[in-house]
Parts: C-alpha cells; sequence; structure tokens
C-alpha cells in the first residue's frame, strides 16, 4: 500500500459509484450519531493474545514473499485454519506480472461463512510480504519479517472467526473473508523507470479478485479492509479514500469504536489519500469497502517509522491495538447480524 495520488480513480468514482456516495453520504451524520446513541447488542470478547499468536505463526514461516517456499506453506496454513474456523475455502490462483517481468505464482484465499446467508459483510487484509525493504536506509534490498503489514489484519480476522465459532450466539450473516495476495510488490521508492500496469504493480491480488468475483454476481452489504492495525502507536483515521467511497460505513465504524472507548485509536479526523486494496473492490466491483490502516497525521511519516523497514517485526506489535481493531469488528458484525 502506497500513497499514490489516483485522481483518475476518484474521477472514475464520481461517475460509476454516484448513486453509492449520494445515498451514504445523506446519511453519514445521521448514521454516526445514531451509532453513538444507541446501546450496543452484546457482543463477545476478542482475545488479543491470541490474535498476537496468529501474527507470531505467520511470521515465524519467514518472509510470505511470492514464488518463496516460505509463502507457499503460510498459504496452505491459512487455507487448512479457515477451514477450521468455519469456512468454506476457494483459492484464486493467477500468475501476475510485476512491474520489472517477473511473474509470480499467486493466489487470493477465500473463506466463506454462513454460505446460505443472503446478507454478506467481506472482511479483508493482504496476505504477502513486501520482497524488500526499501524504505530502510541500511536494508533497502533486504527481506524482512512484515509482522504488521499483512500479519496483524489476517490475525484479527482469524480471532474474530474463531470467537464467532465458540460464542453461542452468532451474528445472523454471512461473512466472507478475502486474503488478497500480492499487494506489496510496488516498484521500491528509488525507481526510476516509467511503470505502465495498472495500479503501478501494487494491489494485484485485489485487482484480479475484483474483475473475477469468486461466484457469479457476487455482491456484499459492505467490506472492512484491515491493514496494519497491529502497531505500538497506532492510529486509524478516517481516510479520504474511504470517506469518498462509504463515508456511511466508515462513520458507523467510528462510532462503534467510540462507543467501545477506542477514540484514541479511532480518531474522528479525516486524513489520508491511500491506494489500498479497497480501491478495486469500490471501483471495479462496485462494493463499498473501507480502510482501517494505521495512518499518522501528527508525526511527519503517514505510515510509522516501521513501515517497508527490518523494524516491521514482532517486537512492535501491540496487543492493546489488536484489541481495539478486533472488539470493534466484531461489535459491527453483531451490529449488522442481530435478529430483526
Amino acid at each position: 500500500m502506497n500513497l499514490l495520488k489516483y485522481t483518475c480513480y476518484l474521477s472514475i468514482l464520481a461517475i460509476s459509484t454516484a448513486f453509492v456516495g449520494c445515498k451514504q453520504s445523506s446519511s453519514s451524520s445521521e448514521s454516526s450519531s445514531t451509532s453513538e446513541e444507541a446501546k450496543l447488542v452484546t457482543a463477545p470478547a476478542f482475545n488479543a493474545d491470541t490474535a498476537y499468536s496468529y501474527v507470531e505463526k505467520q511470521v515465524k514461516f519467514g518472509p510470505r514473499i511470492p514464488n518463496s517456499s516460505a509463502h507457499v506453506k503460510c498459504g496452505d496454513w491459512m487455507a487448512s485454519e479457515l477451514k477450521k474456523l468455519g469456512c468454506e475455502v476457494i483459492e484464486q490462483k493467477f500468475k501476475p506480472v510485476t512491474y520489472d517481468g517477473k511473474v509470480l505464482n499467486a493466489r487470493n484465499i477465500i473463506g466463506v461463512y454462513n454460505p446460505q446467508a443472503t446478507k454478506r459483510i467481506i472482511l479483508s487484509s493482504h496476505w504477502d510480504t513486501r520482497p524488500f525493504s526499501d524504505d530502510d536506509s541500511t536494508a533497502k534490498t533486504k527481506p524482512f519479517d512484515s509482522a504488521n503489514d499483512g500479519p496483524s489484519g489476517v490475525a484479527v480476522i482469524f480471532e474474530i472467526l474463531r470467537t464467532i465459532q465458540n460464542s453461542a450466539q452468532k451474528p445472523n450473516i454471512g461473512i466472507d473473508v478475502i486474503l488478497f495476495d500480492v499487494e506489496d510488490w510496488g516498484p521500491p521508492s528509488d525507481y526510476t523507470k516509467e511503470v505502465t500496469i495498472p495500479n503501478q504493480g501494487w494491489l494485484m491480488g485485489s485487482e484480479y479478485w475484483s474483475r473475477n468475483l469468486h461466484q457469479p454476481n457476487y455482491s456484499a452489504y459492505f467490506g472492512i479492509l484491515l491493514d496494519m492495525v497491529g502497531a505500538k502507536g497506532a492510529t486509524f483515521t478516517k481516510d479520504m479514500t474511504s470517506m469518498q467511497y462509504a463515508p456511511a460505513v466508515m462513520n458507523n465504524v467510528w462510532g462503534i469504536a467510540s462507543q467501545l472507548g477506542y477514540s484514541q485509536y479511532f480518531l474522528n479526523q479525516e486524513f489520508g489519500n491511500i491506494s489500498d486494496d479497497h480501491v478495486p473492490v469500490n471501483v471495479n466491483a462496485k462494493i463499498p469497502m473501507i480502510d482501517i490502516c494505521d495512518l499518522r497525521p501528527t508525526t511527519g511519516n503517514t505510515f510509522g517509522d516501521y513501515h517497508h523497514t527490518q523494524k516491521d517485526n514482532l517486537s512492535i506489535i501491540d496487543k492493546a491495538a489488536l484489541k481495539a481493531v478486533g472488539q470493534t469488528v466484531l461489535q459491527v458484525l453483531y451490529e449488522e447480524g442481530k435478529p430483526q
């Protein structure tokens, strides 16, 4: 994920998804205030210790760089784990070509929970590792653990599924877990050649899925993307991309986070024009999706000093941040899936 300015995407959005924006914009302030005033349904407790263990498990495979054995082994484990957590698993295998001509063996891993439900919500994260730590001045070409950038989002989703599976009361909705591959293989920060492939080589898994849906005529009520959600000092702003696509969804999620006492993480502030996996989902698949992503408006480093560096390892993972995000998203699911 990067900070590319994509005026063309916003222009496409203004034309092709105006009906979504108009419908949601008119109710966004009402949705936010309502979610803060209404009494929440009782959702089970999210276990941050187990979520941390899911992060640790992924990191132990080694960097999950496409075409590596660690990538294959971790992907196999995730597919197996989704089955254990009650999902039907679909794998989308594809061979994208990178900005510098490499052909990759990639796969999106999809878990379908409660397939009979007509109301469906997407939970997604990317699971691949960037092949080099190009924002690290002393190790630009070296691989890195990437504990937060990918694994934290996957871990929160897995723990949400485990919590629901072990709960006597389950939300009355379907959940589609979409783990996107090859999100993080864009050109390094010092690359000077022209790149003409879609998204400059970023977001290849979500771009592929959004044009090749795993089920014919698939749609969902909305989606939540989790990207870098477990670092110490994490803050989540209302990124301008999400606010353009799905303001009502974003305001509702942030309102629930506030009710749960997590306002120090979920800042009531619009910041960040980011290009992440929610862009192809919104533009191509026409499904409103928001991004919960660590953005730091006051530090001078939008993604934190760990981003795409050797610092992104288990030492920066904070169970309190995992808890804040996991409990909030779990509460959103129970609010959406409460009996009518």
